[in-house]
């Protein structure tokens, strides 16, 4: 999503330090890898490991590791771009074993590292129904969170995503067809089983101090918790709304800026792509 935008806002030259932090299937990566760059991969999906080193072999210094630990890879390297496409992949969404999707019936899994943490199913069985509410409420905004969460914690066991998205549709009806109304549920769990969020602001937090001068830290987003945590990080660091003295001028010199003020979007790009109908692209720059 958003391919030649990003490679675009990364200014990727040959030689350069590149962190592809979610992987994927290695689209972005391939692309990068045409301008020359030292390329670090990460992902925590292992599938997607080994469907980049099958595919670019060893042109990719590859971690199976999750972005939050971009730093902790890097071990003091000063990167030249930082890139994240936030969110599920298409072949996440699209392999009915992951359990992301309730297109394809499948285990009510959606980890995106199989071998680490409790898949859905087993975080429903002992959950709670006000901290199932909470998290329908503001991962999904599911505005019917209370409704669901009972019917679903009242149908447990629920071991399918299918079985998952049957009560979703019978507690609150099937609407208009155009939005499934199991949709905002999944998203939600999906967020909550991975961290999401939490990883999102810790890499907000520490890659920036990653970059060397003039370094680019470029992310994508598809939900607008996300895509609004990376736009009140990235003006933070820029100095937008910063303190200023009599005179206008801000107290604190700001080490970064935006290099782009406006997000570019998925939809002006591909406007008959459905999943690219959310995606937002924002970009900031560590100063000289």
């Amino acid at each position: 999503m958003l391919l030649d935008d990003a490679i675009e806002l990364c200014a990727p030259r040959p030689g350069a330090l590149v962190v592809d932090g979610t992987l994927g299937r290695g689209g972005h990566a391939a692309a990068l890898l045409e301008h020359g760059v030292h390329l670090v991969g990460l992902d925590r999906d292992p599938e997607a490991i080994a469907a980049v080193r099958a595919r670019l072999g060893d042109a990719v210094e590859l971690h199976h590791a999750p972005f939050s630990r971009i730093p902790e890879v890097l071990a003091g390297r000063r990167a030249d771009a930082v890139l994240l496409d936030l969110g599920v992949s298409s072949p996440q969404l699209d392999t009915a074993s992951r359990g992301f999707s309730f297109r394809n019936d499948g285990p009510l899994d959606m980890r995106m590292d199989p071998s680490s943490g409790e898949p859905v199913s087993e975080w429903l069985d002992h959950t709670d129904e006000a901290t199932f509410v909470d998290v329908l409420f503001k991962l999904g905004e599911e505005r019917q969170a209370r409704r669901i969460a009972r019917a679903v914690l009242a149908a447990r066991p629920l071991r399918t995503t299918g079985a998952l998205a049957d009560v979703v549709a019978k507690t609150v009806g099937r609407g208009d067809g155009r939005i499934h109304p199991a949709t905002r549920t999944f998203q939600a769990l999906r967020m909550v089983i991975n961290d999401e969020l939490g990883q999102l602001d810790e890499v907000l937090r520490t890659v920036p101090e990653c970059l060397a001068p003039g370094g680019r830290f470029v992310v994508i987003a598809f939900h607008s918790l996300e895509d609004r945590a990376v736009k009140q990080a990235f003006r933070a660091l820029a100095g937008d709304g910063a303190a200023v003295d009599f005179r206008g001028h801000p107290l604190v010199t700001p080490r970064f800026r935006l290099v782009e003020r406006r997000a570019r979007k998925g939809e002006d790009r591909d406007p008959t792509n459905p999943r690219a109908r959310s995606a937002r692209l924002r970009v900031l720059e560590r100063l000289p």
